[in-house]
This record gives structure tokens, C-alpha cells and sequence, in this order.
């Protein structure tokens, strides 16, 4: 059963991969990322390495922010000089 469960994580991983490579919008890449720092964590703890999930969970997060402001305040920068 927790093989079967494996699997379907990981293909869902290499999915959301391809989704953030693939993806025009800067924002929903950030916002899938976040996705893929969150069943990678389940992976983790499955595999019976709490310590790496909780890890993986607090850089995911604090990453996850810091690209949201990042891309904020390109944008605003780029609303300031006339860009689109």
C-alpha cells in the first residue's frame, strides 16, 4: 500500500514539475511550487524521516514567501517605470 502511495506522489511531483517549467505566469509557478514543497514533505514522512519534512516544510514556506515579494516588488517597480 505505501508503495502504491509512493508512486502516485512522485508521479505527482514530476507533474507539478512540469507545470512550473511550463508555466507563464510567474505568481501561479510560486503558488505550484509551494504544491511541490508540500507533497515532498509527505514523501519524507512516509519514508520515516520526519526531521527532512519538517525541514523541507520551513524552507518551502519561507521560500515560498520570499518569491511572492520578490515578484510583488518587480512588479510594482515595472508599474512605476511605465512597463507593463
Amino acid at each position: 500500500m505505501t508503495l502504491i502511495i509512493e508512486a502516485i506522489l512522485l508521479l505527482g511531483l514530476i507533474a507539478i514539475a512540469a507545470a512550473i517549467i511550463f508555466g507563464r505566469d510567474l505568481m501561479v509557478s510560486v503558488v505550484i511550487y509551494c504544491a511541490f514543497s508540500f507533497i515532498t514533505m509527505f514523501l519524507y514522512i512516509i519514508m520515516g524521516a520526519p526531521d527532512v519534512a519538517f525541514t523541507e516544510a520551513v524552507i518551502g514556506v519561507i521560500s515560498t514567501v520570499f518569491f511572492i515579494i520578490i515578484l510583488r516588488s518587480i512588479k510594482r517597480d515595472a508599474r512605476r517605470r511605465g512597463e507593463k
